[in-house]
């Protein structure tokens, strides 16, 4: 698996099929690898260039992972899915992508835009990570062999992790 194949894996690529030799360094190469043509292509960047604030468009199609998210793009496009109104939804000024430090807005844009064409038009956009369950299930370490034994069920029902509250740990004296 290449080098670029792995860096990528991960949000972007959730339900794409990405080349196990995918060249992002090779953007032609790249594009051809995940079947978007040059017309194709051209297509893609007019309308992102149509939808997003200059700066934007030019930071999303400079992004050395666009050819995924042009592939992505194109995959929605030829469902007949309108993908620039999707795409919208991230181009007001206020748009949860735009804070954070300088040095990750090209990383936070791409993973806004990611959200924008995976959720539908009627639901809002998350404003963190969402984590695939497809993702989190092949991550996952624990085997039938290794998994810790099961424990009662309990009487109540649990809260969510996300939601659980703990104690504040002890704090340790520095023994003066």
């Amino acid at each position: 698996m290449s080098t670029d194949a792995k860096h990528v894996w991960g949000p972007l690529t959730e339900g794409l099929n990405i080349p196990h030799d995918l060249d992002l360094g090779d953007r032609a190469r790249a594009l051809d690898q995940l079947g978007v043509t040059p017309g194709a292509h051209r297509a893609l960047v007019g309308r992102v260039n149509e939808t997003l604030p200059q700066r934007a468009a030019a930071l999303l199609v400079s992004a050395r992972q666009w050819p995924v998210l042009a592939h992505r793009m194109h995959r929605i496009a030829q469902q007949g899915v309108p993908f620039a109104a999707h795409l919208a939804r991230i181009a007001p000024d206020t748009a949860a992508w735009r804070d954070g430090p300088p040095s990750d807005t090209t990383a936070r844009l791409l993973l806004a835009a990611h959200h924008a064409l995976t959720t539908p038009l009627d639901q809002a956009l998350p404003t963190g990570p969402r984590v695939s369950t497809t993702a989190a299930r092949s991550r996952s370490a624990t085997t039938p062999d290794t998994a810790p034994p099961k424990q009662p069920a309990p009487t109540e029902p649990a809260a969510p992790a996300h939601r659980r509250q703990t104690a504040p740990a002890p704090r340790q004296g520095h023994g003066r």
